[in-house]
């Protein structure tokens, strides 16, 4: 068995822009450009950034719900993406995901019992319907229902309930990886915490890693071990949260921690004012794709990416940039 549980290596993600009367594929948009991280068992990897930067697509692009155009992504030494068939049914077992939109994600003519029972029966967990209504009613005491809503709709429950038919749906067939694609922010302010304290204490319970792809920097902080920012498909800095959020070292992480809502009204905070609009994704900016908004950029920027990881070097942060002091 692998130290890493999954391991991702340049991973691209480009979707064709076609035009034409013949559809003629004229250019790329380039939702992620190589992006590099790991992830250990048991650890909570958040991705962070603005809408459009590629977290969503970078989800899915390891589960293999969409196709990378390339890369590497190896979970417990294996390479997902030349997976035959049955290999990929037997890597569903291992990575779930549970999406923005638990309305939207449950079937509307399902019971409760289907939606999260379904796949137990249909990898072999469970023999009988018995044996499925005692999985799932345990499964539902887990994530905080009581084990009589199962013969329900999803209409019939709240946001939040429903929320939760989506995490225990997800842990049903007893994964290693959940990748959460912004699981909270559909969600009121106190249902958030409330589905925060679940996953923390599912986590524990069920030894999982997290991908925690979320805007909300607060929620991020309270649950992930490390943090990556994407901007424009690109990594602009990885680090561990406690020294992301203390010490961040490049300009566009500045700009989203500055972005917090001030905890009190008396608190003096000063925000970044970034310069003009995000560049398109169809023709990404050379270098940094940061710098025509950064007010930091130097000439170099325009030639060398952001982030270099310095393997000699105690300081895992290396950036052309000249930040202020």
């Amino acid at each position: 068995m692998s130290e890493l549980l999954l391991q991702v290596r340049g991973l691209k993600k480009y979707y064709p822009v076609k035009s034409g009367v013949f559809r003629k594929v004229v250019g790329h948009v380039h939702a992620l450009d190589g992006v590099d991280f790991d992830l250990k068992p048991g650890e909570v990897l958040g991705v962070v950034g603005e809408t459009g930067c590629g977290k969503s697509t970078l989800g899915r692009s390891v589960l293999r719900l969409v196709e990378p155009t390339s890369g590497q992504v190896s979970f417990d030494g294996r390479d997902v993406l030349v997976f035959n068939r049955d290999e990929l049914i037997g890597f569903r077992k291992q990575a779930q995901i549970v999406f923005q939109d638990p309305l939207a994600s449950l079937n509307p003519r399902k019971t409760v019992l289907d939606c999260v029972g379904e796949g137990l029966l249909y990898h072999g967990l469970v023999k009988t319907q018995a044996q499925q209504k005692e999985r799932v009613a345990d499964i539902l005491v887990q994530v905080g229902l009581q084990e009589d809503v199962m013969f329900r709709y999803p209409h019939q429950f709240s946001g939040g309930q429903q929320q939760r038919i989506c995490i225990g749906r997800a842990i049903a067939l007893g994964p290693r990886l959940i990748v959460c694609d912004e699981a909270l922010s559909a969600l009121d302010v106190s249902v958030q915490a409330q589905i925060l304290n679940l996953l923390q204490e599912l986590k524990s319970r069920h030894s999982l890693s997290y991908i925690f792809i979320s805007h909300d920097l607060s929620a991020v902080q309270y649950l992930c071990d490390n943090v990556i920012v994407l901007y424009l498909g690109k990594v602009m800095e990885k680090a561990s949260t406690t020294d992301l959020f203390n010490r961040p070292c490049h300009p566009y992480t500045q700009a989203l921690l500055s972005a917090i809502p001030k905890a009190h009204p008396n608190e003096r905070k000063e925000r970044i004012r970034l310069v003009g609009e995000m560049p398109s994704a169809a023709h990404p900016p050379s270098g940094c794709p940061f710098r025509t908004r950064c007010p930091y950029a130097q000439p170099i920027c325009a030639e060398v990416p952001p982030c270099r990881i310095v393997p000699d070097s105690k300081d895992t942060h290396e950036y052309n940039c000249i930040l202020p002091p």
